[in-house]
């Protein structure tokens, strides 16, 4: 595992502390592990809500046909075949 230094002012340096201190975690790396954990969870999650907010603006919608869910399972197994030759 790499490490990384950074430089906080007291304040910030005493309430990490605190919150290894009264969180159960083990180190202060643990803690902002789990900081780093929840931010890039909630930078998908806000991804995702902009796709979701692309799809229901993007027009009205069509009902799925058995034809429309062979083409889709189809180009899955296409990509993934693709991504396992590389």
């Amino acid at each position: 595992m790499d490490t990384m230094n950074i430089a906080l002012p007291q304040s910030m340096k005493q309430f990490v502390q605190q919150q290894v201190a009264k969180g159960g975690y083990s180190s202060v790396s643990e803690y902002i592990r789990q900081l780093i954990r929840t931010d890039e969870k909630e930078q998908l999650r806000a991804a995702l809500e902009v796709e979701i907010l692309k799809g229901l603006g993007s027009g009205d919608s069509t009902v799925m046909t058995d034809q429309d869910w062979r083409q889709i399972r189809s180009e899955i197994r296409e990509r993934h075949a693709r991504r396992n030759k590389t």
